[in-house]
């Protein structure tokens, strides 16, 4: 593994402790584990009660792909992190279509891009937005696993 891959895998490690960390006090003391946190969005976490878990999984993942001095694993991983959460998102978008409670955060008026789809139809909109994450994190999970595999045996 090269010094600077050393240096980001490092970075998202401390970041994700970081994160982990609020998340917890966020969660605890404050009572905000539904609180959104849109500027954790590409680490998969949507809310407070994401980071306690994420964080510490993203710092774990970290801490193991320094141990093992591989940074495919560590892509690998975030590849197929990215295909259990896509589905799990394309499954709650789905849900949402249908479900009686309507959460706040949740309420069509809420959501980013209202303005293009007006109306409830954005949680369609939503749900085919994952389902595409999924095409490509599946994609990348296959990609990356083939790579690793090769140069493990």
């Amino acid at each position: 593994m090269e010094s600077w891959q050393k240096v980001l895998i490092l970075l998202y490690g401390l970041i994700n402790l970081i994160v982990f960390i609020k998340g917890f006090f966020m969660c605890r003391d404050k009572k905000a584990a539904y609180t959104l946190t849109p500027k954790l969005t590409l680490l998969g976490i949507f809310a407070w009660g994401d980071a306690v878990v994420f964080g510490l999984f993203w710092f774990f993942v970290s801490l193991a792909s320094l141990i093992l001095n591989d940074s495919l694993l560590f892509l690998f991983i975030i590849s197929v992190f990215w295909v259990v959460r896509s589905f799990g998102e394309t499954i709650y978008w789905f849900n949402q279509q249908f479900a009686q409670k309507v959460y706040s955060w949740n309420e069509p008026q809420n959501l980013k891009f209202h303005w293009l789809f007006h109306n409830d139809s954005i949680w369609y909109g939503f749900q085919i937005f994952w389902q595409c994450i999924s095409v490509i994190s599946i994609i990348a999970s296959v990609y990356l696993g083939n790579l690793w595999l090769r140069r493990i045996s």
